[in-house]
């Protein structure tokens, strides 16, 4: 096999003051941060629709990358070519893992038995690559979003061929991502959602999909999958509402249907933004309630109000991902790159720029969350804000050893309650900044 990327020499780490564009500048997967490897940290995966298929096309124009690979494409060749300039593309930036949605690995045919022979030729090709090299899947997926069939999304469509016809894909995903030694796997639901009430019965819907899910798990279960799934967050877009709105709507829902203990999220930074969230305000939320699963490593643009993916460049973002992450003891899955080359960027060159962009951002992240951390201030801020519940009544407060009438009769001899302690947002922030620039 030819050589895809002929110019492209294995990517090493160069340090900060390199300036060739070649080389990492932060991520040294060698080093040992806060007592483990900066790649045991930073488990990064390749996304297979963006990276190996994504050619910037947009609403208003056509493809400007080529991602031929030297194939024709729509055919069982390019997904051959496409496995190998994904392995090639992986081994020289030392990325261990990839993600995939079921039509990503071959171009869909119009009966699913001649997709899953497909799937099953190339699931031969892509098995031998995992065998010579080591790099696994970290998730796979099924794509319930871009035929027409899931128009009303999948297992909250109106029909219920097309729900079997779903259930038929996630069955076959999910033997893909055994096969390929998978960590996690995902549900994305790109169309589960409404566009007007006037024509949705929400509670069946929402029945439905937690339904579709619960026979996902059972026969993962079945077939060996030990692994994590997951709900990947969004708050709109293709839909008007969906129903996995942000981390809290979809806790919510795997608590109400009996599903939070085979589910954890993957979080994903842009559709935390489009939520009115930040970034840190997903993690948190999934963290404090056991179920930091995976994270989707991108970044949108604030002025632009759709999911541009970008690859994650704000430091800041990073370093705050990596606090949680850090603080919550790591992740059962991975850091995917569901990230894409802006238009413009359209030669293989930009497709090693780009990783190397959003590799570097989270490295220099940890290493400055793991700053944070051993500089120990903040820590000890957040600690003494809340030293009223130490001892006293507010001690009393958290063992539960006190009733409402009790307080009520404290607050009246109290009278008036001085002011809580200051908040010191400023100062905290300072001391972020100081830590970030130093």
């Amino acid at each position: 096999m030819s050589e895809i990327f002929q110019n492209i020499p294995k990517i090493e780490y160069g340090g900060a003051d390199s300036r060739d564009p070649l080389k990492f500048k932060y991520y040294d997967a060698e080093r040992v941060v806060l007592g483990k490897k900066m790649s045991e940290h930073l488990p990064f995966a390749m996304a297979w629709w963006h990276n190996l298929g994504a050619a910037g096309t947009d609403m208003f124009g056509r493809d400007t990358a080529d991602k031929s690979f030297g194939a024709e494409k729509g055919t069982m060749e390019h997904a051959r070519a496409k496995v190998d300039a994904g392995f090639e593309f992986m081994q020289k930036l030392g990325i261990r893992y990839f993600c995939f949605h079921d039509v990503d690995l071959v171009p869909e045919a119009d009966d699913i038995k001649e997709t899953n022979r497909r799937l099953d030729e190339i699931s031969h090709y892509i098995a031998a690559k995992i065998a010579r090299t080591g790099i696994k899947c970290l998730w796979g997926t099924a794509n319930l979003f871009s035929n027409p069939r899931f128009m009303n999304g999948a297992g909250s469509s109106n029909s219920a061929d097309v729900f079997c016809f779903a259930a038929a894909q996630i069955k076959k995903a999910l033997d893909l991502t055994v096969r390929f030694g998978g960590r996690g796997y995902v549900f994305w639901g790109g169309r589960e959602g409404y566009e007007t009430l006037l024509n949705t019965d929400m509670k069946f819907e929402e029945e439905n999909i937690a339904r579709l899910m619960r026979m996902a798990v059972d026969y993962g279960r079945s077939i060996g999958f030990t692994g994590d799934f997951y709900i990947e967050p969004k708050p709109k877009e293709p839909m008007k509402h969906q129903y996995d709105f942000d981390a809290a709507t979809s806790i919510g829902f795997l608590r109400k249907y009996g599903l939070d203990k085979d589910f954890k999220l993957n979080i994903e930074a842009n559709h935390a933004t489009l939520a009115g969230h930040t970034f840190q305000h997903d993690l948190r939320v999934s963290a404090t309630n056991g179920m930091l699963g995976s994270i989707d490593a991108n970044q949108g643009d604030l002025l632009l109000g759709w999911d541009t993916d970008e690859f994650p460049f704000n430091v800041y973002e990073t370093t705050m991902c990596m606090y949680e992450v850090l603080k919550a003891g790591g992740l059962t899955g991975g850091f995917n790159f569901d990230s894409k080359a802006r238009r413009s960027s359209y030669t293989p060159e930009d497709m090693f720029y780009s990783y190397i962009l959003g590799m570097d951002s989270f490295a220099l992240g940890l290493l400055k969350a793991a700053a944070i951390i051993e500089d120990g201030r903040i820590d000890e801020f957040v600690r003494d804000r809340y030293a009223s519940y130490n001892d006293g009544i507010g001690k009393a407060i958290v063992e539960g050893r006190t009733t409402l009438a009790e307080l009520a009769a404290y607050a009246d001899e109290l009278g008036k309650p001085e002011l809580p302690a200051p908040g010191r947002q400023e100062y905290l922030q300072s001391i972020v900044n100081s830590i970030l620039f130093s």
